[in-house]
Formats: C-alpha cells, sequence, structure tokens
C-alpha cells in the first residue's frame, strides 16, 4: 500500500468503523498487556473544538487505522486510541503525524500520552516518532506497568 493513497479525516469515535477500530485494538491491547484500555477512553472527550477523533481509509475507503487526542489543559493535549490495522507499514506514522500537526494548529504546545511498558512495540514506534519518556502522570502516576511520553510541538 502506498502511503500517499491514505487519507485521513476527523470522525465521529461513535461510528461504526470506528467503534470497529476501537475494538480491534482494545482485543490487541488485551492480548498484549492483559488490559483492553477501555476504562481509558471517554468518546465524548474528543467531541468539542479541542480535541479530535481521526480515521485512516485506504484508496477503497477501508477504515485501517485510528487515533485521537483530547484537552489536558491550554498547551497539552493527551493522545489516545492510536491504532492501526496493519503494523509496519507506516500508517500509525501518518495518524500519529496528522494529529501532531492539527493539535499545533489548534494550539497545543505538548502532546502526551500513556502506554504500558510490556507493549515494546508500541514504546519504540512512539520513541522513534520523537516522543520522550516523562513522570507517570495523572491516574497513571502510581501505575508501575505505565509509561508516559511526552513531545514538544515546536514544529
Amino acid at each position: 500500500m502506498d502511503l500517499k493513497d491514505v487519507i485521513i479525516s476527523a470522525e465521529s469515535p461513535f461510528s461504526s468503523d470506528a467503534i470497529s477500530l476501537m475494538d480491534d485494538l482494545s482485543e490487541c491491547l488485551q492480548d498484549i498487556t492483559g488490559d483492553s484500555g477501555k476504562n481509558s477512553f471517554d468518546a465524548k472527550d474528543v467531541c468539542n473544538d479541542r480535541a479530535i477523533f481521526v480515521i485512516a481509509r485506504n484508496q477503497s475507503g477501508k477504515a485501517i487505522g485510528c487515533g485521537a487526542f483530547r484537552p489536558m489543559d491550554e498547551t497539552t493535549a493527551e493522545v489516545k486510541r492510536m491504532y492501526a490495522k496493519d503494523k509496519g507499514m507506516g500508517i500509525g506514522n501518518k495518524i500519529l503525524s496528522y494529529l501532531e500537526h492539527r493539535a499545533h494548529d489548534i494550539g497545543y504546545e505538548t502532546l502526551r500520552l500513556e502506554t504500558r511498558i510490556i507493549n515494546a512495540k508500541a514504546v519504540s514506534f512512539y520513541e522513534r516518532n520523537g516522543y520522550r519518556k516523562i513522570p507517570n502522570y495523572g491516574k497513571y502516576a502510581e501505575r508501575v506497568n505505565s509509561i508516559c511520553f511526552e513531545k514538544n510541538l515546536s514544529i
């Protein structure tokens, strides 16, 4: 698949494609970490003018990935529900880059996120994309199985 054929656009997190992608993600997370991650995401959090939920589609319109961010404060947003059906093809990179640019355009200075330490592929993915490890924040502060990252959006 040619990445230039991948179209990313803001969509409702309540659409059937969004729900299907997030169910796939939850199943993957359950297999990797023992936790689906469903309790860490409320779709209503990405339904305002300082948040976004996106779906990546291939040339034929099939949903192949998703991602979102929600506000944490005036200058920081949190990346949520990052998922690409096909691993290692650059779809995740394209979704993350899109989210970073949109967040920057809205006025955010920083993106943060949490993943599980055991999810080595996700940890490596975020490090490759310029995210640096930070102390665990918010509800993750006391969770020893969590790892948190941050990226400055001074693009």
